[in-house]
């Protein structure tokens, strides 16, 4: 019953013992009757405190019992939590002694592979020195930047070995086109610019752009040779290098053939 209801109750039940001892008053003695409404009127009061207090435990016994249960459901979630994490630590530790184990390894990779890499970068930059003159600074400003890369802590081992291989396929790549291209010939104040034509690395002629003088890279004697009677066939071969004409028969300077050491 709630305490709205009780007291309508309580008022109810007053208004008929007042009725009945008000029936009764016209025949006893009135200071009577007045006194026993007031004993009556005053039980029925502390009655109904007492059970509005009653109530009001029962509501906060209500809240407790609610605050137990919310109490005990997350202590049971924790103690659940607690037995997981128990599980898994012996496998976290396995796995931190396995990555600790592959630190050293990796450790141990980068102390082979730098100096490896290192030689790598100086057998390039003399291969480039010693190599037929073609793209001279571009081949040179790219050895450049390896060295510089080397030294950068930003830069990760694995990138450091792809980018020097890289630049070994694309020597490689070199010695199975036909590339043309300008570019100064000569120094200081004899330089000029002039039209290069790359046949592999077996030949690399060139011409200059009036066409008064072509000549080629003497491998053997490590210097440039004039030979106009190549004018027409340069021409004929720049422009199938350029894709200019169709592929023919290249008419160039070959070096003969030297015979092996027994």
């Amino acid at each position: 019953m709630t305490h709205n209801a009780l007291k309508a109750t309580q008022a109810l039940a007053l208004c008929a013992l007042a009725a009945v001892l008000l029936a009764q008053a016209r025949a006893d003695e009135p200071e009577k009757l007045r006194a026993i409404i007031g004993e009556e009127t005053r039980s029925v009061t502390e009655s109904a405190d007492s059970q509005a207090r009653v109530n009001g435990l029962d509501d906060d016994t209500q809240k407790l019992l609610a605050e137990y249960r919310q109490v005990t459901a997350k202590t049971e979630g924790m103690k659940i939590y607690n037995e997981q994490v128990a599980v898994q630590i012996p496998s976290q530790t396995k796995e931190m002694e396995s990555l600790q184990g592959q630190l050293q390894e990796v450790e141990t990779t980068q102390r082979e592979v730098l100096p490896m890499m290192q030689k790598m970068l100086d057998t390039l930059e003399q291969f480039v020195e010693l190599d037929v003159p073609f793209l001279k600074e571009e081949r040179r400003k790219r050895v450049a930047m390896l060295k510089e890369m080397m030294g950068r802590a930003d830069v990760t081992i694995s990138e450091k070995y792809r980018r020097i291989v890289e630049a070994y396929q694309i020597e490689m790549e070199y010695g199975r086109t036909l590339e043309a291209y300008e570019a100064r010939l000569g120094e200081d104040e004899q330089a000029r610019t002039v039209q290069f034509l790359k046949v592999g690395r077996i030949v690399l002629m060139y011409q200059t752009l009036d066409r008064k003088e072509t000549g080629y890279w003497d491998a053997d004697k490590k210097q440039w040779v004039v030979d106009n009677d190549y004018r027409q066939a340069f021409a004929e071969n720049l422009a199938v290098a350029k894709k200019q004409g169709a592929p023919n028969l290249l008419i160039v300077p070959v070096p003969a053939p030297k015979q092996g050491k027994s």
